[in-house]
């Protein structure tokens, strides 16, 4: 719709709002620092996107969270105050167990990871190990290959709160092999967070099993492409469709490299300042709208 340059919809006028919800039917939205920042929902993001559905839009919730199964992430959504259910969530832990069991794999992962999923795994039949601590040891360095699963046929990476030394170990002993699948998530550098302490993301784990490993994994989460073959069989017009996010190089990029509209909220990890430099600079990929926040939308209608 405004593909010359950023346009602030807080400037737009009553018609050209109006003109922007006409222009798309599909809503894909990220969820940490667009709908929520931890427990707690941004203010007005449940109203925003309830509107968004009482308009006739599809809703899908397209997240590189991969800490919980579809199921809790729709529980937690409904919790705030969002309409959801479960087959509208678009999680990594999903996409990586559907890539998984799209291919055939029969062996077993090796989970830099979280019970979200290893749950997703299970459901699909793919068994799994290295779920929680793995302490370390005084000897760590002296692993043996008899300590690792020779059932192992591919290394995920996702979020791992529990994430050591013995881990990287494995994880690249194993991908030593080069039949050995190497498979992230996605590649966050850091959690939306609303204090000044820094959460370091998946990618910080991802980039560190690349490096031991001298391997590059495929990234299954934004801004790959992957997730919109899950939506194509739902008869997806790219043109048609919006995508809301907070990043700019994970949520906007995925958006441009699939030929939807985009909106940046400056509720999350992309700040006013990060916005303002790239725009000098022309620097991709920026969005087609900006709002501070999602929830700013309710009082533009009015």
């Amino acid at each position: 719709m405004f593909k010359s340059a950023v346009f602030n919809l807080e400037e737009a006028s009553k018609d050209q709002v109006q003109e922007f919800l006409n222009s798309f039917d599909t809503v894909l939205t990220d969820c940490d620092g667009v709908l929520w920042i931890d427990n707690n929902a941004i203010a007005g993001s449940a109203e925003a996107m309830n509107y968004f559905r009482k308009l006739g839009k599809r809703i899908f919730y397209v997240t590189n969270n991969s800490t919980k199964i579809r199921s809790d992430f729709a529980l937690k959504a409904q919790q705030l105050g969002f309409i959801a259910d479960q087959e509208e969530i678009l999680s990594t832990a999903y996409l990586v167990a559907h890539y998984l069991k799209g291919i055939g794999f029969k062996k077993k992962v090796y989970l830099i990871g979280s019970n979200g999923i290893g749950d997703e795994l299970k459901a699909v039949g793919i068994r799994h190990i290295g779920i929680g601590p793995d302490n370390v040891k005084p000897d760590f360095k002296n692993m043996k290959p008899s300590d690792l699963d020779p059932e192992v046929g591919a290394v995920v990476v996702g979020y791992d709160e529990h994430v050591s030394y013995p881990k990287f170990m494995k994880a690249a002993s194993y991908l030593a092999s080069e039949e050995c699948l190497f498979i992230a998530t996605n590649t966050d550098e850091r959690f939306p967070k609303s204090g000044s302490i820094v959460v370091p993301g998946t990618g910080t784990l991802v980039r560190a099993v690349e490096t031991c490993s001298e391997r590059k994994a495929l990234v299954l989460g934004k801004p790959n492409d992957y997730v919109r073959k899950f939506l194509e069989s739902s008869g997806l017009d790219p043109a048609r469709t919006l995508m809301i996010g907070d990043r700019c190089n994970t949520d906007i990029e995925f958006g441009v490299r699939c030929g939807f509209q985009t909106l940046l909220v400056l509720s999350g990890v992309t700040s006013t300042k990060d916005l303002e430099k790239m725009r000098k600079e022309q620097k991709p990929p920026l969005p087609d709208v900006v709002l501070p926040k999602l929830g700013d939308l309710i009082s533009l209608t009015s």
